[in-house]
């Protein structure tokens, strides 16, 4: 489990063969769980500097690529603090950037999750535990605070680039018992 609070924002070294190669000041023991843009990756290999990654068809199936660098953060661990919200690194799809105007970020965002978003509700956007700040038909927006944007990618994003997108999992759990009475 997360919370989507990034750690790190890591330079890409290599993607190739279904094997991500990312630099890293994180220290995890190979077999701990990172989110690696909001997608929960198990560490295969871990030595100077670089974590190693097995990227399975499933997963770039539902995920955007990997860019020239990743929001990393690792696994909580007993008594950490959980300061964003419940994260899982299965993600729910992906969003499109629509604007980035400031301090704001605005995604188009399939009808799927679209549903699960409400004003001052959770999302995380490539990892990073976000609270939604307006909503439309189709999109929703979020506001990024300064730190946000120059730890982690979000800062960097342009109309048109893609985001992973996971809902709040308390809000898919009230629709499946509210469907079921």
């Amino acid at each position: 489990m997360f919370t989507g609070i990034v750690r790190e924002r890591a330079p890409v070294a290599s993607f190739e063969e279904g094997r991500l190669v990312v630099e890293s000041a994180l220290a995890p023991r190979v077999g701990d769980s990172i989110a690696v843009d909001g997608v929960c990756l198990t560490v295969v290999d871990a030595e100077d500097g670089r974590l190693a990654f097995d990227v399975l068809d499933e997963t770039l199936a539902r995920a955007k690529q990997f860019g020239e660098a990743v929001n990393l953060e690792p696994a909580l661990g007993a008594g950490d603090p959980l300061g964003g919200h419940y994260v899982q690194g299965h993600i729910d799809g992906t969003g499109t950037v629509r604007s980035s105007e400031g301090e704001r970020l605005t995604i188009e965002t399939p009808p799927g999750i679209l549903r699960y978003c409400v004003e001052k509700g959770s999302i995380a956007v490539d990892g990073v535990s976000l609270t939604i700040a307006g909503l439309s038909e189709d999109a929703f927006a979020v506001a990024l605070i300064r730190h946000t944007r120059e730890t982690t990618t979000l800062g960097t994003l342009q109309p048109g680039d893609p985001v992973n997108l996971e809902v709040d999992i308390l809000a898919k759990y009230v629709e499946r018992l509210t469907s079921r009475a």
